[in-house]
């Protein structure tokens, strides 16, 4: 179990240049999820206790694959209780994130930690991701939320080519276990990053961070 004393060493052991506001946001996230959680359970009681191991350090291994450019566009998709979205924007305060759900209860507790932590680079809508007309972006981020043939052929059609960063414009996602199959189903190559790679804690074992690129 985490405890405040080393619930930001965790994070500032792998990332040093947080700025004071950035720690206070991350601070914050600990007591408004706990908070919410208790009224409309998002993150699972197991893991409230490690909110910021399972959850925080998870979303910013992608911020360890990549340093996203000012300016940058990025769509979070079934973005849950706010993971990786919520982490990522805290860490690139001059990047745009839309976070989207289907689940209305859920973007509900992401705008209640967004307006309790001071995080004004998130945007919320309440729709499934293949519904998002008008819009580009520049990378789509997911956690675990369905297989890697679903979030290519949701993530496509919004966002727009370019290669312009470490990465090239596409999706990156958050996946565990065996990936074989998934990733053959998919008909995709992506580039994988095992998380242990990046972070030395047990937890991250047989964690990956995968890009596809539009």
């Amino acid at each position: 179990m985490e405890t405040s004393r080393n619930k930001l060493e965790l994070i500032t052991q792998y990332f040093a240049d947080f700025t004071e506001h950035q720690l206070q946001q991350l601070t914050a996230l600990e007591d408004l999820y706990k908070e919410w959680n208790s009224k409309i359970n998002v993150v699972s009681r197991k893991d409230i206790e490690s909110l910021y191991l399972n959850h925080v350090l998870h979303s910013l291994s992608i911020a360890a694959v990549i340093q996203f450019h000012p300016g940058t566009r990025i769509v979070d998709i079934g973005c849950g209780g706010g993971f990786p979205g919520v982490p990522l924007a805290i860490f690139f305060p001059e990047v745009q994130f839309h976070l989207v759900d289907s689940i209305a209860k859920k973007l509900k507790v992401v705008d209640a930690v967004c307006e309790g932590a001071g995080i004004h680079n998130i945007t919320t809508q309440h729709t499934r991701a293949e519904e998002i007309k008008g819009r580009k972006f520049d990378f789509a981020v997911s956690r675990a939320v369905a297989p890697l043939k679903d979030l290519l052929r949701w993530s496509h059609p919004l966002i727009e080519k370019g290669n312009k960063q470490e990465l090239a414009n596409g999706l990156i996602c958050l996946k565990g276990g065996d990936l074989t199959q998934e990733i053959f189903e998919s008909g995709a190559r992506p580039g994988v990053v095992s998380i242990t790679s990046l972070f030395k804690e047990d937890y991250f074992q047989e964690k990956f961070v995968l890009h596809v690129a539009r």
